[in-house]
């Protein structure tokens, strides 16, 4: 880790994640291929065999029918998301506006990792995330990371509707962006052309993502992760808790994620949501 680290997630809030476990042997097959999601992660509860996760697309964790589209089933804006004690009036934005991107819409697994950002579970069975914790986590992830460099921050995104937001955010707050396939070697490998050195890596997804965090692991640096209710978050040193799969819900997090970081360094956002949301 960088000198930055001091300041790091030990100021974050009390119930920071926990350090991230032994690093796994890094991979030397150049040419391995892209992670595959699994289907449910070990440790996870699951209310329905519909909801394992199949790759159709052949890329990690994009085209299971529960992931890539969960923003776009059609979220209720009177639903529960939240202790009854939260106040909407301290969110970065109205409850609504989460609602509306489906931040909220976990999947029909659970993680013991995960259970404590959970505030509920729907009839169909999906879980849902506490957004005043996800609110709460993008504040103190932005806090970490406006004590690197910006160029030292490094984000990385497998999924398919989490790359545009990615590149927008490295764009905002001048980090580095890796999207799509994450080459093994980019953080342990001098050799290799694309090799860098970053201090923190920001991810969209552990699963699709693994090879970032594997990598993150071995060298010593920090992960921050957007984690679903699907997610361990043993290799997480800070956890985002978000629907990780939705176009809409990675658009919002990531661009209050860019605005809160610019803010900490007292700069002006230059940035709209609009900018953060791509195209389907």
């Amino acid at each position: 880790m960088s000198g930055n680290d001091d300041e790091g997630l030990e100021t974050a809030e009390s119930d920071a994640d926990e350090p991230a476990e032994e690093a796994v042997p890094e991979a030397s097959d150049e040419a391995e291929a892209e992670t595959e999601q699994p289907a449910p992660e070990a440790g996870a509860e699951t209310t329905s065999d519909a909801d394992a996760e199949p790759d159709a697309a052949g890329e990690a964790g994009e085209g299971d029918p529960d992931a890539e589209e969960a923003d776009d089933t059609g979220p209720t804006l009177d639903e529960n998301v939240m202790p009854d004690e939260e106040s909407e009036a301290d969110l970065l934005i109205p409850v609504d506006d989460y609602l509306g991107a489906g931040v909220h819409i976990g999947t029909q697994q659970k993680t013991k990792d995960m259970e404590r950002f959970i505030h509920r579970v729907r009839t169909d069975g999906l879980y849902v995330l506490d957004v005043s914790m996800t609110d709460s986590r993008i504040r103190t992830a932005a806090d970490f990371l406006a004590n690197y460099d910006p160029e030292q921050i490094l984000v990385a995104s497998s999924r398919q509707y989490g790359r545009f937001p990615a590149e927008k955010f490295a764009e905002a707050v001048g980090a580095r962006a890796r999207t799509g396939r994450f080459i093994p070697g980019t953080l342990t490998n001098p050799k290799y052309d694309g090799y860098i050195e970053p201090d923190v890596v920001v991810v969209t997804d552990p699963i699709g993502d693994s090879q970032a965090v594997k990598e993150a692991i071995t060298v010593g640096i920090p992960v921050i992760a957007m984690c679903d209710s699907n997610n361990t978050t043993s290799n997480v040193d800070l956890v985002v808790p978000t629907n990780n799969k939705g176009r809409k819900a990675l658009s919002v997090v990531y661009w209050l994620l860019a605005n809160e970081t610019l803010d900490r360094r007292g700069a002006e956002p230059a940035y709209a949501l609009e900018d953060f949301e791509s195209g389907i």
